[in-house]
């Protein structure tokens, strides 16, 4: 065969492929375009699955870490954790889900105080975090935070509790004890599962004041809490709890003493070094069991400026506890403070420490002589003779006298 002639049939076969797009194929051109739209379709549907797998992803990881943050996980956030109860939190993350801890009502009114893990500097700054928007968007009723700083036991728990009962959802109560103890008292006590994560506490140093600031801080994530009580375990009241809850939910005064006298146990402890962000004529002295409004509370906590002064050059024979509240208050919201505690205390005796009261003492008329002792004070710009709803020092001995007056005298 000559060449020639091979390539004209070749020439030819080709020519008739391009005519007729081969054996019933599509022509050469739509093949091209239906491949062309095939491919574009093929990368849009592998584009949108990545993006649902990257949508689900993160919202997966979102919501580890939401359950991480709120409830708390880890050997080292049980660790934190103030009483028994400590596994507790990322048990009931796991098995209630995520959502419900994530819930509005939570969020506002979270419990119980050891269901966190969260350290001091993370503590204060959730707890110091305030709404803007007057209105609440739920049906809230004020309550009052009771913070008990105690070493360990709390002695005066069956007054406490006919003083609490029957008040349920007026009242919040939280317990700061030494970290090694766990305070035992029936489930059915108000007193039960309140112990916060706590920290060393040593008699006139700075760590009673973070005490004081972690116990706000624990009562500050509940936005119910109006006014927050600070008390001992030996404290009791001396009024029932409706005047005690009227008295203080209506008041428009915080109540923390602070003063300024020439004496070495006053104006002697200002140190020179603190100037020029505290002067000496700015320097206050007070006793350390405040009662104060939500709002103080939380400018307590979120303040970092005047307590790294206080922990520096407030040292020994200083006793920050009675003067970092009272000088910082007069610092910053001198007008909306009553200058004046509500819980007496007997200091005729002198020395570093009150009277102390036992079985003996402590009789309905002494009672009676506390809650009208003759002192007039100002509540709500007019004069009273109700002025203490709280008083200490009561030795644990004093505590079957006080319970049988609880239902005459105290009403309760």
């Amino acid at each position: 065969m000559k060449p020639g002639l091979l390539k004209s049939r070749r020439s030819s076969a080709g020519d008739e492929e391009e005519g007729s797009g081969g054996s019933g194929g599509l022509p050469t051109a739509t093949r091209k375009e239906w491949c062309w739209s095939l491919g574009i379709l093929l990368k849009f549907v592998a584009a949108l699955l990545i993006l649902m797998a990257g949508v689900l992803i993160g919202l997966a990881a979102s919501a580890s870490l939401s359950c991480y943050y709120v409830e708390g996980s880890g050997k080292q956030g049980e660790a934190r954790r103030g009483d028994g109860g400590g596994g507790e939190g990322g048990s009931r993350c796991r098995d209630d889900g995520c959502g419900a801890a994530l819930s509005f009502q939570r969020f506002v009114q979270p419990h119980p105080p050891w269901g966190h893990s969260m350290k001091d500097e993370e503590l204060f700054w959730r707890a110091s975090m305030a709404p803007r928007v007057e209105e609440y968007p739920y049906q809230r009723v004020p309550k009052v935070a009771f913070l008990f700083l105690t070493r360990g036991p709390l002695p005066f728990a069956p007054l406490w509790e006919r003083f609490f009962h029957g008040h349920e959802g007026l009242y919040s109560v939280y317990v700061h004890a030494l970290p090694e103890y766990r305070l035992n008292v029936s489930s059915s006590s108000p007193f039960h599962g309140r112990q916060i994560p706590s920290g060393d506490v040593s008699w006139g140093s700075i760590t009673l004041v973070d005490a004081e600031k972690r116990l706000l801080a624990n009562a500050l994530l509940d936005f119910s809490n109006e006014r927050f009580v600070l008390a001992s375990e030996s404290c009791v009241p001396v009024f029932n709890f409706p005047t005690v809850y009227e008295y203080l939910v209506n008041s428009a005064q915080s109540y923390v003493e602070s003063y300024n006298i020439d004496v070495p146990q006053c104006a002697g402890r200002y140190n020179p070094r603190m100037a020029p962000d505290v002067l000496e004529e700015q320097w206050r002295k007070g006793s350390e069991w405040f009662e104060m409004s939500r709002d103080l509370a939380a400018d307590i906590v979120a303040d970092r400026k005047y307590h790294a002064i206080f922990r520096k050059h407030c040292t020994p024979s200083c006793y920050p506890d009675e003067h970092y509240i009272p000088t910082y208050l007069h610092l910053r919201h001198g007008a909306r403070n009553a200058n004046r505690t509500v819980t007496w205390v007997d200091w005729s005796r002198g020395g570093p420490h009150p009277a102390r009261f036992g079985k003996a003492t402590v009789t309905p008329a002494f009672v009676q002589a506390i809650r009208n002792n003759g002192t007039r004070c100002a509540y709500n710009g007019k004069p009273t003779t109700v002025c203490y709803l709280f008083a200490r020092k009561f030795a644990p001995s004093a505590l079957g006298p006080l319970l049988n007056m609880s239902t005459t005298l105290l009403e309760f």
